[in-house]
C-alpha cells in the first residue's frame, strides 16, 4: 500500500473532485425530482405524461450510455459545454433525479388522502396544498430511500471517467497505469469510497431519527 501512502496528495484532489461532483449533481437531482413528481401527482393530464415519459425513459437507460450520448453525441449536433465537469453534473443531476422524482412519488403516497381534502376545504388551491401540506411530509417520509440514492450518487459519479474527468477513479486508473500496481490503487479507491459513503449513510441516518413523522 505504499503507492497509496506516497500519494496521498493526488487521492485527496481526486476524493476533492468526486465531492464537488457528487454535491452539485445531488442539488440539481433534488430540484429536477420535486419537481417531476409534482407533475406526476398534478391534475394536468399532458404533464403527467411528460413527467412519466421523463422517468422511464431516464431510469431504464444506462447511465454509461447517457455520458456518450451527452458528451460525444451532443457536441456533433453543435450542442457544446464549458468543460467535461458541468457535463458530468448535468448527466448526473438528470440520471438521478428520475430516481428522485419516483422516491418523492411514493413519498406524496403516503400522505393520508384527508390532510388534502382538509387543505382544499379551507381553499388551497393544487400548488398551496402540495407545497405546504403534501410535499413538506413527503419529504421526511423519503428521507432513508433519499439518502440512498445520494450513496449511490457518490458510486456513480466514478462513471465520469468515461468522459475524461479525473475524480477519484480517474485518479485511481492513472495511478495503476503509471505504477503497475494495480490492485494497492484500486483497494486504496475503494476504502476511499467507504471514507465518502459510510459518513454519509451515518448522518442520514441522524437526519431520518430526527424528522421522522411519529405514527
Amino acid at each position: 500500500m505504499d503507492v497509496v501512502f506516497d500519494n496521498l496528495d493526488r487521492f485527496a484532489a481526486g476524493m476533492g473532485t468526486t465531492v464537488s461532483l457528487t454535491v452539485l449533481s445531488w442539488l440539481g437531482a433534488f430540484v429536477i425530482g420535486v419537481v417531476v413528481a409534482s407533475l406526476r401527482v398534478g391534475p394536468i393530464l399532458p404533464l403527467r405524461g411528460v413527467g412519466t415519459v421523463y422517468v422511464e425513459a431516464i431510469r431504464n437507460c444506462p447511465l454509461t450510455v447517457l455520458f456518450a450520448v451527452f458528451f460525444f453525441g451532443f457536441p456533433s449536433i453543435g450542442i457544446l459545454f464549458e468543460s467535461n465537469f458541468i457535463s458530468s453534473v448535468i448527466v448526473l443531476s438528470v440520471y438521478t433525479g428520475a430516481f428522485v422524482a419516483e422516491t418523492v412519488r411514493a413519498g406524496v403516497n403516503t400522505v393520508a388522502p384527508g390532510q388534502v381534502e382538509a387543505a382544499r376545504s379551507l381553499g388551497l388551491g393544487f400548488s398551496q396544498v402540495l407545497g405546504l401540506v403534501v410535499l413538506p411530509q413527503a419529504l421526511r417520509s423519503v428521507v432513508g430511500p433519499l439518502g440512498s440514492l445520494f450513496s449511490a450518487l457518490i458510486r456513480n459519479s466514478s462513471i465520469a471517467y468515461t468522459i475524461g474527468l479525473v475524480e477519484l477513479t480517474g485518479t485511481a486508473q492513472q495511478l495503476s497505469v503509471s505504477t503497475a500496481q494495480f490492485v494497492a490503487v484500486f483497494a486504496g479507491a475503494a476504502l476511499a469510497y467507504l471514507a465518502l459513503t459510510l459518513p454519509a449513510g451515518a448522518v442520514v441516518g441522524v437526519i431520518e431519527r430526527r424528522v421522522a413523522i411519529k405514527r
